[in-house]
This record gives structure tokens, sequence and C-alpha cells, in this order.
């Protein structure tokens, strides 16, 4: 019915256009000429290539082992499977990026707080950021009416008004195309399938103590997230609920500035699927074991090739004792870092163990949607590449892992890929 309408409005506005609100009997771009010609859907422009984005080919490629399944979990079946292109940060999302998400979160919340709003149409109205940049945040008055963000007075040391990073919420707003697509859900209106819902933002920062018992790693807690010098590190201690949240802010965020532009929107930002996971990683590679291709984790001079446990205890051997900079190493041929060790990556995938034998060979996935409800089950997400704490064996591009999606460690991130043509690589 929603498409219905929508056609018989443009026709209407075309006619009327076309008869009496154009010049000379012409529309503008189009011939009066009684043939098809095709009108765009705009005259605006479109979005440059995305910054620290590369774009991924498409392709087919083997997805599941390339060598023998030394566990015998039998989760991953070996399988010729075809993969759309699609652009994927270069990086692990790094810890300077994801606090930008977070002291925008920050900002909002505090705006709203001190009531800096302006008009931005009839009825509607915006943060004004202006006002925001202008907040002194060492002002006893200002921190005050932004009492209600602020830890309250029995949580404080030596009585420093700070943010509460409980209170750090991001409203997460999106449309469940999955569901409106079902056959049985055809004719239900829009608002059934508009979901919103708060989500935490700030990392989990004590994951570092939380992770390992009788292990001395309170330095990492109290500076890993808040010190300049892990800016370029990626982020950690954040569940897969957060970086789907992050995923829908980073939308939001140029979409506001495209639409500002005059520009047209553009696709969402988005975590991997594992297919896609896996094929970035192989970097047109299909049967190689790392992204680097066979079989061994030093090269010919005897350097590691990523970082990762390489023997019992021994952590600093790569280079690194635990996380390194997220553009540490050599990328693999599709110019992306780190796909193997540093930090194991969420994937947007449920992670089922027989689902290999039924997903389709053309973008293959399966996804769940868990509610807190749900049993733990059906929480697991697929996380892929191995970590810095991890042995060789998880950084091979097939190893399957899962963790559930509320629950943080130290040892995985991720990444963001979005739908866009090919074609930017030239802008």
């Amino acid at each position: 019915m929603k498409i219905r309408f929508l056609t018989i409005s443009a026709l209407t506005v075309f006619i009327l256009g076309s008869v009496g609100c154009s010049k000379g009997g012409k529309t503008k771009g189009t011939p009066n000429d009684g043939q098809l010609h095709g009108v765009a859907p705009d005259s605006r422009g479109s979005m440059g290539k995305p910054f620290g984005m590369v774009y991924i080919p498409p392709g087919t490629f083997h997805m599941g082992p390339s060598d023998e399944d030394v566990n015998y979990n039998f989760t991953a079946r070996n399988r010729e499977v075809s993969i759309s292109g699609f652009w994927m940060d270069a990086t692990e999302i790094t810890n300077n990026q994801y606090r930008e998400f977070v002291k925008w979160t920050k900002d909002s919340l505090s705006a709203i707080q001190l009531g800096y709003f302006k008009q931005v149409g009839d009825a509607d109205t915006a943060v004004d950021w202006k006002k925001t940049a202008a907040i002194k945040w060492g002002d006893k008055g200002t921190l005050e009416k932004l009492s209600p963000l602020m830890l309250t007075p029995d949580n404080r040391l030596y009585g420093k008004m700070e943010i509460d990073p409980d209170k750090l919420v991001y409203n997460v707003q999106y449309f469940d195309l999955k569901e409106a697509a079902k056959i049985e859900n055809k004719g239900r209106p829009r608002k059934d399938f508009i979901h919103r819902y708060n989500q935490q933002v700030y990392p989990d920062t004590l994951v570092w103590m939380r992770d390992f018992s009788y292990s001395y790693n309170e330095p990492q807690t109290k500076r890993y997230f808040s010190h300049p010098s892990f800016g370029n590190y990626p982020v950690v201690g954040v569940n897969w609920k957060q970086a789907v949240a992050f995923c829908y802010w980073r939308t939001h965020k140029l979409n506001s500035f495209l639409l500002k532009s005059k520009k047209a929107p553009e696709s969402d930002f988005r975590l991997p699927t594992e297919a896609e996971w896996e094929y970035a990683a192989r970097g047109g590679r299909s049967q190689s074991m790392f992204p680097w291709g066979n079989y061994y984790l030093r090269n010919k001079k005897g350097c590691l090739l990523a970082n990762f446990k390489p023997g019992r205890g021994n952590y600093v051997e790569d280079g690194g004792f635990y996380t390194v900079r997220a553009d540490a190493y050599w990328p693999n041929d599709f110019n992306l870092y780190n796909m193997a060790g540093n930090v194991s990556e969420w994937t947007s995938s449920l992670f089922y163990e027989s689902a290999y034998n039924f997903v389709h060979d053309m973008n293959p996935d399966i996804r769940w949607d868990a509610l807190d409800s749900d049993p733990p089950r059906m929480k697991r997400k697929v996380v892929r590449g191995g970590s810095w704490k991890d042995v060789g064996y998880f950084l091979q591009t097939s190893t399957r892992q899962y963790e559930y999606q509320d629950t943080a460690k130290s040892y995985i991130g991720f990444r963001c890929v979005i739908d866009l043509p090919a074609q930017l690589r030239k802008k």
C-alpha cells in the first residue's frame, strides 16, 4: 500500500510539472519529445571516497577450512560462495574513533540537559552544536546544571564532579527491513518495523582485569581508553550491541552532513557478515590459511607477521605485549591491516554450528536480533581473526569463534563496512 501511494504521488507531481509548472513544456534535463528518457532520482551529487576505508571488489572464494580441521569441530565446511563488492575500514576502529562517538553522545545529552536547541523547520528542533561546543566544563555552575548526568556525591573521589559513564546512552533508531520483507508481514504499517532503544556506549574498561585471573593488568584498565598514547590502538571492551550502536551513529553522522551539503544520503554503516569478513581477510587468496598466504607465521627473515601469542607465556616476541597500533604489520592484498591477530573482530552473523550447510551461496549470512530475554544460545555472534592473546591456530582466516552479544572482552574489537559503488575510488 505504501509503494502504490508513493507511485501515484510521484506520477501526479510529474504530470503537474509537465503541464502547469515547467517553462516551455519541458522538465529540467528531460527533452519533451514524447519519448522515454528516464528521470534521475534527484539532482544531488554523491559523496566521495569514504575516509579510512578500502574497496573490496566482488568475487568468488572457497569459504571454510583451507587446511585440516584439527579440532574436528565440523562447524565450517569448505564451500564456494560469491560476495558483492563493499567498502571496509582499513583498520580496526581505534580508541580515538570510538571516543568521538562517546564525546558526541556526552555533548548531545548535555545540550538536551541545558536546553541548547535551535529551530530547523516549522516544528522540528535540533541540538545547537555551536552553543554545545562552548560548554564550560570547568565551570561549577554549568556542572551543577548537568548534575543528572554526573556521578552522585557518594560515588565521587575527592568530591570531583565527573560524568557517569552509565548515563552515556545513544538512542538507536532503525527500520527493520528483514522483518518488513517477510511475506506474512505484507500490508502491515511502517511503524511496526521501526525500532528505538537506548544503548550504553562507554567501553567496559574493567575487562582487562576481569578476563585474566591472578594477573596484574590495572594499568590497562586505567589508561587504555583514556590515555592519548593509546589513541591509535584498537578499541576493546565494546560488546556487540555497542558496536552496532556505533554503526548506527556513524550512519547518522554521515547522512546528516550529506543532507546539509545537499548531497544524496548513502547506505548504512554496519558490521561485516561472517562471509564478508573471511573474504576480505583472504585478500583474494582463496585457499590460503592466513591473510598473507601459506603456511607460516613468520616471513623468510624470521619476523612474525601478526600480533598473537607465539609461544607458552611469550607475548612480546611479535613486538607487542597486549595490542599494537591498528595499522601495525603489513596489510593484506586488499590493503586491510590486522585481519589476523591484534584483536578479534565482531561480525553481524549469528554463530550456528551447521550454518554452512544451508546458507545461500550468494552473500551467505544468518542473523538473529536477540532480545535480552532470549536464551544465551541465540545471543552468540561470530568473532573472527584471533587476537593478541591467542595462539596461531586462531589467526587462520577460516577459524570460527563466538562470543555473546552482551559480553565485552579485552581482546575483541570491530571494524565497519558500507555498501557504496566502486566508482567512488576514482573521486
